[in-house]
């Protein structure tokens, strides 16, 4: 499972151009599900994800998680995260887990993430048609990998 994480001041999803979702200060994050993900790849990202400290402290410095700031999280399902390039130009998505495994898979990631939070996070609609709208702030992104686990 890969996430790309931004520091956000606020963010929102309009869903198929009609139902729009927000939040604000916290993080935006871009959820892709590949073929291997399971469950343990859920709980090992869902702590990393609350815990992760990119948040500025009163010195400037970043050493608080979105929990220590009281934030807000969205999570986005973005099967274009498992994309290859190595063959032509157009992007094959075979790495990406297919919708019967994914969505499954993303509700779990939702559920999960709102446990170790305490407040659950706002989510997209899988395989809906998504525009997103976000203020980065810092700009501050972050790309984890659970297979890599850094």
């Amino acid at each position: 499972m890969r996430f790309v994480i931004q520091r956000v001041k606020k963010a929102s999803v309009t869903i198929n151009e009609q139902q729009s979702r927000s939040i604000g200060r916290g993080l935006m994050v871009l959820a892709g599900i590949g073929r291997d993900d399971s469950d343990d790849d859920i709980d090992w990202l869902s702590k990393k994800l609350v815990n992760l400290r990119i948040f500025e402290d009163d010195e400037g410095k970043m050493n608080l998680s979105v929990l220590d700031i009281g934030g807000e999280i969205m999570i986005v399902s973005q099967f274009t995260l498992y994309a290859t390039t190595k063959k032509g130009n157009r992007p094959g998505f075979n790495a990406s887990a297919p919708p019967e495994t994914a969505i499954p898979l993303y509700e779990k990631l939702i559920a999960r993430v709102g446990q170790v939070s305490g407040k659950p996070p706002v989510p997209g609609e899988f395989g809906a048609d998504m525009d997103i709208d976000m203020i980065n702030h810092g700009p501050v992104t972050i790309i984890i990998d659970s297979k890599a686990q850094e």
